[in-house]
């Protein structure tokens, strides 16, 4: 997995590509600690080469979408996300939890 972080003035974008599954997800949890731990809850995830997304890469956006939500701080707002990834969300009841837009500009325009 790779992932590329830019920060903005309102919020922090970063584009994931590869596979999020058991082995992936606790890079990128540690990566997006490290985004709250530095006081910035306003994230954009652009999923746009991201072609699978395992229960654990979806327990690393849920706690990561908690965090950002509490007390109002901001929240995680998703980016071109892949057909089956969206399928697989709203299979699991999470299609109404996370914000979804089809280009990056509207996303990080929504803060």
């Amino acid at each position: 997995m790779e992932i590329k972080h830019s920060q903005f003035k309102r919020c922090d974008l970063l584009r994931v590509r590869g596979r999020l599954d058991s082995a992936t997800a606790p890079i990128l949890e540690e990566k997006l600690e490290e985004i709250t731990e530095a006081g910035r809850f306003r994230l954009v995830l652009d999923l746009n080469e991201v072609d699978f997304i395992s229960s654990k890469g979806w327990w690393v956006l849920i706690n990561t979408q908690k965090k950002c939500k509490r007390f109002n701080r901001g929240e995680v707002l998703l980016v071109n996300v892949q057909p089956q990834i969206r399928d697989s969300l709203e299979l699991v009841g999470m299609g109404k939890y996370f914000k979804i837009y089809d280009d990056v500009a509207s996303a990080v325009g929504s803060f």
